[in-house]
């Protein structure tokens, strides 16, 4: 029985952290794998809930100007400059650089942190559940101070 048990943790735990990066990748992508794609600056104008919207300024002179929307953080507001990759196909940036990928990372950040208490308490290893609960907390605090 405790076989069964810590089988059934082990699948909760990979399935949550399989879950933040399956989330985590449709934006990380497009800034770890950013070579050969669009980049720029967004020069926020307005913002909902949910996404920012504004003018869009290439790095590249040969590109057009365009309207361009990302998604909202704590750091973009009206009248913020953010660097950004554009999605292929879209008219939807993605923050660059480092704040830009910790912001990506952030739900395999929340991830990390809910498995943590299942290895601890579940799978009874609370040396491997501090570490896993730190890798978390760090991506989410990286983020938190990069943006």
């Amino acid at each position: 029985m405790t076989h069964v048990r810590n089988a059934a943790m082990v699948l909760v735990a990979l399935l949550l952290v399989v879950a933040g990066v399956w989330a985590s990748w449709g934006s990380a992508q497009h800034v770890l794998l950013s070579k050969g794609r669009e980049h720029g600056t967004l020069a926020v104008t307005g913002c909902t809930d949910e996404r920012c919207s504004g003018s869009y300024t290439p790095d590249d002179p040969a590109s057009a100007r365009r309207t361009l929307t990302i998604e909202r953080s704590v750091a973009a507001g009206p009248g913020s400059r953010i660097p950004v990759v554009v999605k292929p196909g879209t008219d939807e940036g993605v923050r660059a650089g480092w704040g830009g990928g910790l912001h990506a990372w952030l739900p395999l950040g929340g991830a990390l942190l809910l498995s943590a208490p299942l290895v601890a308490g579940g799978l009874r290893m609370r040396r491997t559940a501090w570490s896993v609960a730190g890798a978390g907390a760090a991506v989410v605090l990286a983020a938190f101070f990069t943006l």
